[in-house]
Formats: structure tokens, sequence, C-alpha cells
């Protein structure tokens, strides 16, 4: 067995060091780190112009996880404003129908009304986010965040459900057009 001397190490580390230099990718050998894609912009009237599913759970603080299924069928009026028919399935709980109006304000900003909401619902698209807020008839906030996923055929929404500044129930969700 030949001995190992600081000289063969050294010739053996340079095609290993000059192998991994190759294998990068030129942005991170000249410019850094490369800065992740910021998310798509999310167009609510485009996204729910047509037919979408959602599927998701909710958690409501001291009971267990409940599956949540929401169908929309969503329509453009001559306007602008986006008419949105939902019917939303909670396991274990009444269906419940109900219809958005949305129109947008300025660009990114959108204002509108929902069934059992008490009064206005605010939206408005922050670094490709939608953020949708309103308050319901008996006082909870409901604050919703929803991301468009790659491609633009689906969205994750979550939402807390707030009163009093507390948090009493979350939801996530997977909402897909269809």
């Amino acid at each position: 067995m030949g001995r190992c001397t600081a000289t063969s190490k050294r010739r053996a580390a340079v095609p290993i060091t000059a192998l991994a230099l190759a294998l990068l990718p030129l942005g991170h050998a000249v410019a850094g780190p490369i800065a992740p894609a910021a998310p798509p912009p999310f167009d609510p009237v485009t996204f729910f112009s047509g037919r979408t599913t959602g599927e998701g759970v909710l958690k409501k603080v001291f009971s267990a996880p409940t599956d949540t299924h929401v169908v929309s069928v969503g329509k453009v009026e001559q306007d602008g404003e986006l008419v949105l028919d939902q019917t939303v399935k909670i396991d274990g709980y009444k269906t419940l129908d109900r219809v958005w109006h949305l129109r947008q304000v300025s660009p990114g900003r959108f204002t509108g009304t929902l069934t059992g909401a008490r009064g206005p619902v605010e939206a408005e698209v922050v670094d490709g986010v939608l953020h949708i807020d309103y308050t319901d008839k008996d006082g909870f906030a409901f604050r919703q965040r929803l991301t468009l996923a790659p491609g633009g055929q689906s969205a994750r929404n979550v939402m807390k459900i707030k009163r009093f500044g507390i948090t009493f129930a979350t939801v996530n969700e997977t909402i897909t057009r269809n």
C-alpha cells in the first residue's frame, strides 16, 4: 500500500473542486442565490368565473376537525361584477347556500356583499395573495388569504375566524377550478 502524502491529497482535491464548480449553475456562481419566484397575482374575477370546488378542514376550538366541501358557480355580469353562488357543506352542519357580489373599485381592490355578512366584503390583492375580510351577522370577523398555485387552476385558502381578537376557528382549503 502506498503512503498518502500532502501532494497526492492536493492533486486529488483539485479535480473534485473543479468538477463541483462546473456543476454549479452559473447564476449561483456569479450572482449568488436566486430569489424565489413571487406568487402569480390573484384575479378573483378570472379565477371564480365558472365552476370551482373547495375541499378543506374546519378546526374550531374545543372541537374535532371537520371536513368542508364548497361548490361555487361564478359569472361576470355585463358591468364587470362577479356573482358567485356557493353551496357550503360542513360535515355535521346544515348545508348553507350563499351569494357573493364583488366589484373591482381600483386595480387589485374589490368590494361587495355576501349573504350573511354584516357590512361590506373588502378584498385586496397584496403581493399576489387575495385578502378577503368581512364580518358576519354574529360579529365574527372572517379573514381569508388565497394564494394561487402555479398554473392558476387551484388556490390555497387559509381562513381565520375571530371574535374579540381571539381566533375561534380556522379553515384550510384547496379550491380547484373545474
